[in-house]
This record gives structure tokens, C-alpha cells and sequence, in this order.
């Protein structure tokens, strides 16, 4: 890109790198020098030792200068003073023991926090690294390649296919095929007919188009999120760290004590006694402790927290905004629904879909190639497969010419498709058609589903203190209210830029402090410009991982409501660590300036307040109580064997509504013959999983949840639905015995398949929200 970019973030990368050096030797001088000269002291060589703790005490006074320098340049006097002025007070006075140890602790508290850093990236490489260096340019002379940066406004460029698009600008050509997903998160492509507008950093999909020049490199859209992040990650304020919180007060106190001491004694040395044990060690060390620790909890279940200031943020949090797409929802469509055309069943059209779609690499085939093979139907190998741009596939299969994809706007639409269309914009699906020698015979429904875990941890997390839950999408409005309608969630922004959602999460930061989660490029700018930025790291992007403060490396939402609660653990550890400490250490202040503690022994005395706070703070490494219930490992094979099988028994709830569907449209011979079939799977497959659920899986899961009655809801469906499958087995029985269905009974059995099969719905999802979820 003609720009370059220098962010605070990437200012700070350079300052962690300098403390990864600079504190483990501070470190190894520090505890080298007590020890050598306690050596010296033991052998008695008291002059010595004295030279080796004076040393160890002016290789801490230099750099912790430097660090209170730094810190009045920001504007506060942190933690780090009172140590400063301790060390200069224990040399002035000879104390030298006593400077040597204060040196140790501080040296051990700052490379604590280095260590919590180590993690530290936000350079966005990726970013860059996607953005197209130079640009086709078609003029009379030809086509030549050039740098982007000579690209005018009105140049007309060629884009080939796989290319990113370099600049804004509208289609010249006939249409364009995109992947937007890189703006927009969404992994459906999209088409873009001559005259619409196309924006840069977007991926052809389809073939070759010509694309007319809107703007330059610089004014064009990706141009502008590259800045955008750089732009939020310099802004972002920086995290001030819970010990110097405390030290605002802690050190006014600290020097006006050891200066009434001074004035009311007249010796020097009761107010170095004083700052000795006033030394903020309890922050210097215990604060970290606690923090670095549950830094280690976090990263065991899969959470890396790049620094201790986002771990103490993330504790103080109270409004998380959402992504949707890859967040909320998987990131990959799944198959909704499969419906036939009369004369058609749902599973051959699948199974005729996924054949074809074997060799597409394309988002929705895989989808449809994935459910054919989890239901165990036998793919037929296709031939003179092409691709075609906006269109699908072609190719033929079992002797056919067939296609799996768009239909063009002059195909002949059969008025069954039509109810498709209507359900596929009330689900918020695409539609993936097929057509068998010219002719549509059914439409594959694929919509993103959201994650079986995600309802389970928006529950932990408002429960953990979280007041406002918003989704963030670039997606239309529709399913994305219909995503946060299910989640009961407080609002949802759609359709938006990436500048939109730097503009929203900056308005929310100023109510609240405020996590941003999201995977997509697209997400980068806005989780650089959260108080705390979250990366679902595992299928997301670089970008997005490089820009956030915490990455989820499991590809699991709810690992978020673990990190918020072992932050908010931490955070308690920490602040009861720090506070106690300071108490104890203001007794030992009052103690030193009536003259009852000489320096050296007041370092001792310090110590021993160090070591209680340390062992306080390493209670953060513990678990306090499980992140989510533990299960019993029969239980855990139970889950899986029972998800496994919801899988397959995908096609009886579409056997189902495809039998009601056929009620409605031609009662009769064929109609009964579907209805019969239905029966036979619930009969056959249904009934006898739901059975084994009940006396298998719910059992071994009552332990677990507390006992029978948190399942008693789930067992009352399952009652629900063997009423209803009992009730359609007595309309089949009346039909047989009556020659055919009635027109009295159609209503009550239409009724019956179609609650049939909203029932199952619903009660897959609550098992799969409620119980699988509880798997890893």
C-alpha cells in the first residue's frame, strides 16, 4: 500500500521487546548481588558485602529513574516512585541490605508484568499482506499491469479471477460474482450487476470483469480500514495498571508519614525505615502475581490475554459488543432444509446436489456435500463438471444434465418454488436449485447457523456483571434481528461498514468499559478501538488476531465467559492482595517512625508481608469452581453419540415437513404414501432415539445438572412428541380403514406434521444448546 503505518500498539510491541530484556537481567543482577553479598556478610567480610548490595541496589535505582521519568511524561507518578525514593533513601543513609532487597522485589514485579507482555503483536500484518500492490489497466493500447498507485479515478481495470479488487469503482461489464467476506464477514458471494458500486479489498469469485475506477488507492475502502485500525490502536488510551490506581494515594501517604517522621525525630534514618517498609511491594509483586496467574488459567483452556492490563480490563467490563458472522454464528452455511418438487423426495435431490457439487470449491457445495455424506447417502461420480461464474455448477449425473445453484432470471419458476423463495427470505437462507435436464426438481436451503454454545455463555456472561450485549454485523437486517431476536440480545447494528463499527464501539466505550469480539478482517478496526478487543482466533482472521487484546484459539464462544470469569477472579485476587498488604505495611509504617524498625530489619519485615500477599495472589492459579459443569466421561460419550445422531436424523424432520407440505398441496394417494413413510421413520428411528435419551442420556446427565428435575422440561417434549406421532399413526389407521383421508381429518393431520416438526426443531436445538454444548 502507498501508506505506511505507526500505531501506539506497534509502540508498545517495541517497548515489551526492550523489557524482555531489560527485566529478567535486572532480575538475575539483583538477586545475584544479595546473594553474593550475603555470602560476604556470612564469611565476615562486612565491608564487601555492603559494595555487592550497594551495587545491587544502583542497578535498580537507574532504571527505575528511567521508568518514573516515563511515567511523569504521561502525566501520573506511579507504583514505582516510592521505590525510587526508597532506594535513594537506603544509599544515602549506608542501608544497604535494605536497598538491596527493596531492588530484588522490584526487579521481581517488573519482570512479572514483562512476562505478562510476552504475547505482545498488533502490527496487522495481514492487512497489508491482502492488499493488492498493483492493478490491470485496459486502455487502447491494451491491457498493462501498473502500480496502484498510478490508478486515477476513471481508469477502466480488469479484475481476473481469485484477484482482490484494487480500488473503489462500478461494474463495467455484464455482472461480477464477489467475496465481500473480507468487508463484511458474511461468506455468501454475492452478485454485482453492471453500474453497482464495488469496493476494494472484496475477492472475484466468479469470472474476469471490468471495473471502472470510483477512487484512488488512497480514498478507496480498504485503504481506509488499514487506517482505520491504526488510527484506533493509536488512540486507544493506555491501560493503567491496577498498582498505580493504588499508588495515587498509597504514595502521597507513604512520603508525608517518613516526612513528619524526619521532622519529628530529626534522623534521616527513621524516614528511609519509613519508605523501606512503605515499598509498595504488595503492588509490586502481589498485584502481578495474581494477574500473571490467571493469565496461566486462561491460556490452559485456550485463551492467550496478550498483557496483564487487558486481564484487568476484561474483569472490569460491562458492555460486549458482538460480531455475527464466524461470532454468533459458525462461519460456515449449513443445510436448513431440502424440498422437493412433486414427484420428487428430499433426499434424492441432496443426494443428486452433493454429487454434483463434489469438485466445486465452493462455500455452499461444500455445505451440501458435507450433509449428504453425514447422512450417509451414496454420491454418484460426476462428469463434465464446469463451473460456471454466478451461475453453480453443471455437469452430468446418473445419464443427466443437471446444475446445483442460481437459477437465471428466464428459467421457468413452477409455483412449488415459489413458496421456497418466500421461506428462504423468512429464514434468512440462500438457495442452492437444482435442476435435472433443464428443469428445476428442488432447492437446497443453507442458512449460518448460530452456535449450540453461544445462548449457554451469554447467560454466564450477564451473570458474570456483563449489563449490555450488542451485535455488530455487516450483514442486512433481517437475519440479523432474527439472530438476536433468538439470543435475546439488547440491540443489533446491521449493515455496517467497518467505519460503522469503529463509530459504534467508540460511543460505547465512552458509556462503559467495552469488549469488542469478532474474526473477520473487516473486525480488525474495531477491535483495536475497544477498551478490550476479542479474536475468535481458531477459523478467523490474522488481522483480527493481531489486532485484539485476547485471542481465542479454540474455535468455542463460550471460552470468552471463561476468560471474563477467571479475569474477574484474578482482578478480586489481586485488588484483596494489594489492599491487604498496604494495611499491613502501613503498620509497619507507624512502627518505623516511631522508631521501633531500623531500615534493615523493616526490609526483613517487608519481606515476610511480600511472601503472605504472594501466596494470597497465587490463589488466582487455582480453580475455584469449575468453568462448566463437570462430566462424568460415560456422560461425555453420551453427548456425543446423541449429536452424532441428531445429525442424522435430519432428513425425518425434513421426511416430516415434506409430508405436510404435500398434504396442502394434493391430498391423495401419493400424499398418504408420504405421510406413510414419515410414520415408519418416526417409528423406525425417531421415537427410539428420543426413548434412549430419555433413559440413557438424561440419567447420566442429572448429576451433572443437578439433578432429575433439570431435565423434567426436556422429558415433557419428548412426551409431546410421542403423543404427536401416535396421533398421526391413528389417522393412517382411520385412512386404511376408510379408503383414503378424509377432508375431516386433513386438517388435524396437517396440524400434527407441522407441530411435529416445529416441536423437533426446537427440541434439537434446546439439547444441543442445553446439553451437548457441555461437551468439548
Amino acid at each position: 500500500m502507498g501508506f505506511s503505518i505507526r500505531t501506539g500498539r506497534l509502540r508498545r510491541l517495541r517497548g515489551a521487546a526492550v523489557s524482555l530484556r531489560l527485566e529478567p537481567t535486572l532480575l538475575i543482577v539483583t538477586a545475584a548481588a544479595l546473594t553474593a553479598g550475603g555470602i560476604a556478610w556470612l564469611v565476615g567480610v562486612g565491608s564487601l558485602a555492603d559494595v555487592l548490595w550497594g551495587l545491587g541496589t544502583v542497578s535498580a535505582f537507574v532504571p527505575a529513574v528511567g521508568w518514573v521519568i516515563a511515567a511523569l511524561r504521561r502525566g501520573h507518578a506511579g507504583v514505582d516512585l516510592i521505590a525510587v525514593l526508597a532506594l535513594g533513601g537506603t544509599l544515602a543513609v549506608g542501608e544497604y541490605l535494605a536497598g538491596a532487597l527493596i531492588a530484588l522485589m522490584l526487579a521481581t514485579g517488573r519482570t512479572l508484568e514483562a512476562a505478562a507482555q510476552r504475547r505482545a503483536s498488533h502490527d496487522l500484518r495481514a492487512l497489508l499482506e491482502h492488499a493488492p500492490r498493483s492493478a490491470r489497466r485496459r486502455t487502447t493500447a491494451g491491457v498493462h499491469t501498473v502500480p496502484l498507485a498510478q490508478i486515477a479515478v476513471g481508469d477502466l481495470l480488469v479484475v481476473g479471477p481469485g484477484e482482490v479488487v484494487p480500488v473503489d469503482g462500478w461494474v463495467e461489464s455484464a455482472a461480477a460474482v464477489l467475496d465481500e467476506a473480507v468487508l463484511t464477514g458474511e461468506p455468501l458471494q454475492v452478485e454485482r450487476t453492471r453500474g453497482e458500486a464495488v469496493r476494494s479489498g472484496v475477492v472475484n469469485a466468479g469470472g474476469a470483469f471490468e471495473l471502472r475506477a470510483t477512487a484512488t488507492e488512497q480514498d478507496s475502502t480498504y485503504a481506509q480500514i488499514v487506517r482505520l485500525a491504526g488510527q484506533a490502536g493509536a488512540e486507544s488510551a493506555p491501560v493503567v495498571r491496577l498498582a498505580d490506581r493504588y499508588a495515587a494515594w498509597f504514595l502521597p501517604l507513604s512520603v508525608a508519614v517518613a516526612g513528619l517522621a524526619w521532622l519529628v525525630s530529626g534522623s534521616p534514618v527513621r524516614a528511609v525505615a519509613v519508605l523501606v517498609v512503605a515499598t509498595p511491594c504488595p503492588l509490586l509483586l502481589a498485584a502481578p502475581v495474581a494477574i500473571v496467574s490467571g493469565l496461566s488459567r486462561a491460556s490452559r483452556l485456550g485463551v492467550v490475554i496478550r498483557d496483564g492490563g487487558a486481564l484487568e480490563n476484561l474483569g472490569r467490563a460491562r458492555t460486549l459488543l458482538l460480531d455475527k458472522t464466524g461470532t454468533l454464528t459458525g462461519g460456515r452455511p449449513r443445510v436448513l432444509d431440502v424440498t422437493a418438487a412433486p414427484g420428487w423426495k428430499p433426499m434424492e435431490v441432496l443426494r443428486l446436489a452433493a454429487s454434483l457439487d463434489q469438485y466445486s470449491p465452493h462455500v455452499l457445495a461444500h455445505a451440501i456435500v458435507d450433509t449428504a455424506r453425514e447422512r450417509g447417502l451414496n454420491l454418484s461420480v460426476p462428469s463434465e463438471v464446469v463451473e460456471e461464474p454466478g451461475r453453480g455448477a453443471l455437469g452430468t449425473v446418473d445419464g443427466h444434465r443437471m446444475s446445483i445453484g442460481r437459477l437465471y432470471a428466464s428459467d421457468v419458476r413452477p409455483r412449488w418454488a415459489g413458496a421456497v423463495d418466500n421461506r428462504a427470505l423468512l429464514d434468512g437462507a440462500a438457495v442452492a436449485w437444482l435442476t435435472v435436464d433443464g428443469q428445476p426438481v428442488g432447492g437446497v436451503l443453507l442458512r449460518d447457523p448460530v452456535r449450540s454454545d453461544v445462548p449457554r455463555t451469554l447467560r454466564r456472561l450477564r451473570a458474570a456483571g456483563i449489563e449490555r450485549l450488542l451485535m455488530l454485523t455487516g450483514d442486512r437486517a433481517e437475519p440479523a434481528g432474527e439472530v438476536a431476536a433468538v439470543l435475546g440480545l439488547d440491540g443489533v447494528r446491521a449493515e455496517l461498514t467497518p467505519a460503522d463499527k469503529v463509530a459504534t464501539v467508540r460511543a460505547e466505550c465512552e458509556r462503559a468499559v467495552t469488549v469488542m469480539v469478532g474474526d473477520g478482517v473487516n473486525d480488525a478496526p474495531a477491535l483495536a478501538a475497544a477498551d478490550i478487543g476479542v479474536a475468535m482466533g481458531a477459523r478467523g482472521s490474522t488481522a483480527s488476531s493481531e489486532a485484539a487484546d485476547i485471542v481465542l484459539t479454540t474455535d468455542r464462544v463460550d471460552r470468552l465467559a471463561d476468560a471474563v470469569a477467571i479475569a474477574i477472579r484474578s482482578r478480586h485476587i489481586a485488588v484483596q492482595s494489594a489492599l491487604g498488604g498496604m494495611m499491613m505495611s502501613l503498620a509497619a509504617m507507624a512502627a518505623a517512625a516511631v522508631g521501633l524498625l531500623p531500615p534493615a530489619v523493616g526490609a526483613l519485615l517487608q519481606e515476610g508481608i511480600d511472601v503472605m500477599v504472594i501466596l494470597n495472589a497465587l490463589r488466582a492459579l487455582r480453580v475455584e469452581q469449575a468453568a462448566r459443569p463437570a462430566l462424568a466421561p460415560a456422560a461425555e460419550a453420551l453427548i456425543h453419540r446423541f449429536a452424532a445422531e441428531h445429525d442424522d436424523l435430519q432428513d425425518v424432520l425434513e421426511a416430516v415437513h415434506d409430508a405436510a407440505s404435500r398434504l396442502s398441496d394434493s391430498p391423495g394417494p401419493k400424499a398418504l404414501a408420504a405421510v406413510e413413510e414419515t410414520h415408519r421413520l418416526l417409528t423406525e428411528r425417531l421415537l427410539p432415539h428420543e426413548n434412549a435419551e430419555e433413559h440413557e442420556l438424561y440419567p447420566a446427565l442429572a448429576p451433572t445438572l443437578g439433578g432429575p428435575e433439570a431435565t423434567a422440561t426436556m422429558s415433557r417434549t419428548h412426551t409431546e412428541i410421542e403423543r404427536l406421532a401416535r396421533r398421526i399413526a391413528i389417522h393412517l389407521q382411520l385412512a386404511h380403514a376408510d379408503g383414503g383421508l378424509t377432508p375431516e381429518q386433513l386438517d388435524d393431520l396437517r396440524s400434527c406434521l407441522y407441530g411435529l416438526h416445529t416441536v423437533l426443531r426446537l427440541h434439537f436445538t434446546q439439547e444441543e444448546e442445553n446439553y451437548f454444548s457441555l461437551a468439548p
